[in-house]
């Protein structure tokens, strides 16, 4: 079984990516990395060199800024460095530079791949998700956030990024469209992976964040959207938030360093709720028959 990585970034070090420690996290599960390294302000491509590991392959893109509607030139991007991967790998992970695996998971994961690997009705397979919000102890409680999606596919390039580069559909062209991209295609068949991604977007420097998350809006809205809701402001407001749990479990070893250099001080009352009306309804159902009403799932799971 022969198994590619995949994932792209741009302004790593200006953002606060943790795109080292996510490369890190899939080398032991893969033959070959590629890295999608697009045009940046900062040092992002000496910082993908300085990984040390005969994996890795970096593919330099010039990103397209002025595609600005519903996140499309991401799923561009990551087609881009996808339709670049080995074509005798059996699997293709992809992993976003704000997301991590955990080293306990690996051989799950090795598992599930091999498992299904002569099944070809499984086109991919599904992760659980663990959203990391404000800090490195407070993971998100709310229903508004989705919980699971595809981060393993088969590879078979009429399968593309989907929207915003989410998630992942299976298209009869092997070029579709900008709109086929944003509102077409078929679900892909899944099967669990039976582990879980650590999601670290929202965990920076408020002041990082704040940057980040204005130069990310313009990836989905025109200019006159962007300059009539975008507000200013030196920092982010995590207060701003439904609800939290505290993390009880273990970071990821590949974090660790990461996690000791957290320069900021952000603290949340869990008991504390946020809720709209139909929130609480959808979190009451939920919590007394495991079923979430409305959830958007991207994915058909077999």
């Amino acid at each position: 079984m022969k198994v590619s990585g995949f994932t792209i970034i741009r302004n790593a070090l200006k953002y606060d990516f943790p795109v080292v420690e996510s490369i890190r996290s899939i080398l032991p599960l893969c033959d070959e990395v590629i890295v999608g390294v697009g045009n940046s302000e900062d040092g992002t491509l000496e910082l993908i060199k300085s990984i040390e590991s005969p994996k890795i392959k970096i593919i330099e893109t010039t990103w397209d800024d002025s595609i600005r509607k519903g996140g499309l030139l991401l799923a561009k991007e990551t087609n881009k460095v996808f339709d670049a991967v080995s074509k005798n790998s059996d699997w293709v992970i992809y992993i976003q530079a704000d997301e991590v695996i955990h080293e306990g998971d690996i051989a799950t994961i090795k598992d599930s791949m091999e498992k299904n690997k002569e099944d070809k009705k499984v086109e991919g397979l599904l992760f659980e998700y663990k959203h990391f919000y404000g800090s490195y102890t407070f993971l998100e409680d709310s229903r508004l956030w989705y919980r699971r999606e595809i981060r393993i596919i088969r590879n078979n390039k009429h399968i593309r990024s989907y929207r915003d580069a989410q998630g992942f559909r299976i298209y009869d062209t092997l070029i579709p469209s900008d709109d086929e991209l944003l509102n077409g295609g078929r679900k892909l068949r899944v099967k669990h992976s039976g582990a879980s991604i650590y999601h670290y977007g929202w965990v920076k420097n408020p002041v990082i964040q704040q940057n980040k998350r204005s130069t990310f809006y313009k990836l989905w809205h025109e200019k006159d959207s962007v300059e009539k809701n975008l507000t200013a402001s030196a920092e982010y407001d995590y207060s701003v938030v439904c609800a939290l749990k505290k993390f009880e479990g273990t970071h990821p070893a590949v974090m660790l360093d990461r996690i000791n250099k957290q320069n900021w001080n952000f603290n949340f009352d869990t008991n504390k709720k946020n809720l709209s009306p139909r929130e609480s309804l959808v979190r009451f159902i939920e919590t007394n028959t495991g079923w979430r009403p409305g959830e958007y799932k991207n994915y058909k799971l077999i």
